[in-house]
Formats: structure tokens, sequence, C-alpha cells
């Protein structure tokens, strides 16, 4: 089995060596993000506004966590649709939850590629040091990466049911949520009826968490327990509503069809 991972790893990795805009989207939009708010960032300070606006930086990069590992396994399973090898691939060896976990692994190196440089960039230039985060940074880092591999499954499960009708969720479905996520504000700032919405999502307390430990330097269990608990919840969801999908999709021959609509 590992080996056949470990095959898939490295085969999605050869593809960044030659391909420009693969680098771009772990390297270029990322920094460019950064760039853009770490600098409204340092205007807000001048302009003697609280220091809580560092809470922005924080955000940025941990938010950027989340997106990678969603896009790694759509882009990755869609780039198969996309050159026509779905089907050589499925007539492998290789097990479903084998691609699965392939594709999480290389969103993880991707997440971790970016955080990296996204982290230096921000001490750099904005003397922001991520790791202020404290013991709490890496149960908050793979919560945000465990809700992105499940937000990544059932995103895929609907491209390969609807096709292109459904591409745009790639891209689309990370937006959609972030509103609610309490990214770069808390979460009493939604109308109230939204705010049992956004509690429902791992999100919110991973971010609200981040600020708690940025502001006074711990973290309540309780924040780190419920994301926790949620993400168990949702990737399980995540899961069945993939291998549901993919199974409906091979028995209706819909791989085999050289155009998805």
């Amino acid at each position: 089995m590992w080996l056949r991972v470990a095959a898939l790893v490295m085969r999605n990795l050869y593809l960044y060596r030659r391909s420009a805009t693969r680098i771009m989207g772990v390297v270029f939009w990322p920094v460019m993000s950064l760039l853009v708010w770490g600098f409204m960032t340092d205007y807000l300070q001048q302009v003697a506004l609280p220091k809580t606006v560092l809470f922005l930086l924080g955000a940025i990069i941990l938010w950027d966590v989340f997106f990678r590992a969603q896009q790694a396994i759509t882009l990755s399973i869609s780039e198969e649709l996309w050159v026509k090898n779905i089907i050589n691939l499925f007539v492998t060896p290789v097990r479903i939850h084998e691609l699965v976990l392939a594709t999480c692994l290389i969103g993880l190196i991707r997440a971790l590629a970016t955080t990296f440089l996204l982290s230096l960039l921000a001490w750099a230039l904005y003397s922001f040091n991520l790791l202020s985060v404290g013991p709490a940074l890496l149960p908050f880092y793979l919560n945000l990466m465990i809700f992105g591999w499940s937000m990544g499954l059932v995103t895929m499960a609907l491209v390969l049911r609807y096709g292109n009708a459904a591409q745009s969720l790639i891209w689309g479905v990370p937006f959609l949520i972030q509103p609610l996520s309490a990214v770069f504000y808390p979460v009493e700032t939604l109308p109230r009826w939204l705010q049992g919405v956004s509690r429902i999502l791992p999100l919110t307390h991973v971010f609200e968490g981040l600020r708690a430990a940025l502001a006074t330097g711990r973290v309540e269990p309780g924040t780190l327990g419920a994301a926790t608990l949620l993400n168990l919840f949702y990737l399980l969801l995540g899961g069945l509503i993939f291998w549901l999908m993919l199974g409906k999709v091979r028995r209706d021959g819909l791989l085999t069809r050289t155009n998805m609509e």
C-alpha cells in the first residue's frame, strides 16, 4: 500500500518541476495575499488602530493551510479528468483510499511549504512571529488540514458526479464558507442568526482560538476540543459522500464519458 501511495505522491511532486502554474499556486498567490494584507496591517498600525490588527497576519497564513489542503484533493483528481487519464488511474492496482491518502499528503506538503515561506516573510517584513501562538499552533494546523481534506472530498464528489458544471466549486467552496468562519473578525461580528451557523464550522473555533492565543498567550481547551470533534464528524461525512458518489459514478459509467457535463 505505502509503495503505491509514495508513487502517487512522487508522481504529483514531479509535475511541479516544470510547471510554472503549479508553483504559482504554492508560492506566488499566497505571497501576494500576504504582501497586500501585510502592508495594510502596517498602515493600520501607523494610524494608531489597536494592535489586534496583527491577527490578520496569522489568519492569512493559517487560512492558506485550509485552502491548500482542500485544493490538493480537488485539483489532483480534477487534473486526471482534464487530461482524460482518470480511467487509466482506476484500472491500476491503486485503491481509492490510497489515492485519497496520497492527495492528502500532497496537500500537507504544499501547505507546509507555503506556511514556511509566508512565516519567514511575515517575520522579515512585519516582525510577526507565527510561533508566538504557542503550543496550540500544531493542533490548530492539524484541524485546518483535516477540514480542508473533508471539504476537498465533498467538492471532488460533486465534480465527479456533475462534471464541468460543478468545477467552479473547486475554487468557490472555500470562499463560500470564509465569511462564516470568523477568519478575520470575531464571530460576534456576525448577525446573531448567523453565529449559530458559524459555530458548527471547525474553522470558526480555530480562528477564535488563534486570536485568543495571540492576545493572551493561552487557548481554552474547549476551543480545540470543539474544532477536533467537529472535524472528526466532517471527515467521516466527507469520506462517506465521496465513497457513495464515486460508487454511483462507476455504476452509471460516467467515468467513461469523454466530456463530463
